[in-house]
């Protein structure tokens, strides 16, 4: 058997991203692909994370089949999910080993090199992760429309909606609303119709209409703006409350969000040390390491590893007591 490679595959609500590496960490190629949230089908994620380390391959000069050498970590959204997790573990996959986890806890283990410490991913959705001496606590991020409040996706809805309000005449017009209805050329049937099939991901490409016109004082934008801030404070001040001192903002949002945050959760805030994709390295690492340290571990197959099943035994919501 080859010297393992190692994968790390950050799929989100908008692009999977991966990133193949060498033991020594020395990087081989990375790779970029559709979305990867599990929720929406296993399908759709497995062949973007498929597509994703594929260009990986190609840039270091290997092939499909040295996928079966490959240690990978698959940090998915949706993958908290008990059923949906469930089945993502039992699709049969090309790797030699390969754990699934959330976006979450990858993004956690990136932004604080493995330590102690709490993240909230702004991006096409929400969601909040703390890990605290060992065990790991997620607030929101239930999935769109009933959660992920403060996300692309919550914004692009509550713009929406108030495009309809004021088509009614409820509240008065704006920039920013004139900017949407023309994209439904100013047809309010255009609207629900799109509505009616419309993901996360399409309504989270409104988002950065939203900021630029923030940025230029536009009343709904702003409020928009403002009630998203509010609800990452929320998030904020929860994992707070589980025992965390280090918060890192992270996601395609947390650049435009954190201007709009409360001064208590920006006196919080740390720059992060890296992102998903090295997290999701960092574990595909921890995975290859405890296989070296297991009697006949050259003959493992392909299954979620008991650490990683403590782990997710451990994970549970802020209302609970850790």
């Amino acid at each position: 058997m080859q010297t393992e490679l190692l994968l790390g595959v950050d799929g989100g609500g908008t692009r999977c991203r991966a990133r193949l590496a060498e033991p020594s960490g020395a990087i081989l190629g990375e790779g970029s692909a559709g979305p990867a949230n599990i929720r929406f089908g296993l399908d759709q994620s497995f062949a973007a994370v498929l597509d994703a380390s594929v260009q990986c391959l190609s840039q270091a000069g290997l092939s499909y089949s040295d996928l079966e050498r490959t240690v990978a970590c698959l940090a998915l959204a949706g993958a908290t999910e008990p059923t949906d997790l469930a089945k993502a573990r039992a699709r049969a996959l090309p790797f030699r080993k390969v754990s699934i986890t959330t976006d979450a806890r990858a993004a956690c283990v990136g932004a604080h090199g493995g330590r102690d410490g709490s993240i909230i991913i702004v991006g096409t959705g929400s969601v909040g992760w703390a890990s605290v001496r060992g065990r790991h606590h997620r607030v929101g991020g239930w999935g769109f429309p009933i959660s992920d409040e403060g996300s692309g996706a919550w914004l692009g809805c509550e713009a929406v909606r108030r495009l309809l309000w004021a088509h009614d005449g409820r509240i008065a017009w704006t920039g920013l609303l004139t900017a949407l209805f023309a994209e439904f050329e100013a047809d309010p049937h255009a609207v629900v119709r799109w509505v009616t099939h419309a993901r996360p991901v399409d309504f989270g490409k409104f988002a950065p209409l939203i900021v630029e016109h923030a940025s230029h004082d536009d009343p709904i934008a702003c409020e928009l703006m403002t009630g998203a801030a509010q609800h990452i404070d929320a998030l904020a001040a929860r994992l707070v409350g589980a025992g965390t001192r280090r918060l890192a903002i992270v996601g395609g949002l947390a650049p435009y969000i954190e201007c709009w945050l409360a001064g208590a959760t920006r006196a919080r805030l740390v720059a992060p040390e890296g992102d998903a994709l090295s997290g999701a390295l960092q574990l595909a690492q921890a995975e290859a390491s405890s296989m070296l340290e297991l009697p006949g571990a050259g003959a493992l197959s392909p299954g979620a590893p008991e650490e990683e099943e403590a782990a997710q035994s451990r994970t549970r919501p802020l209302d609970e007591e850790p």
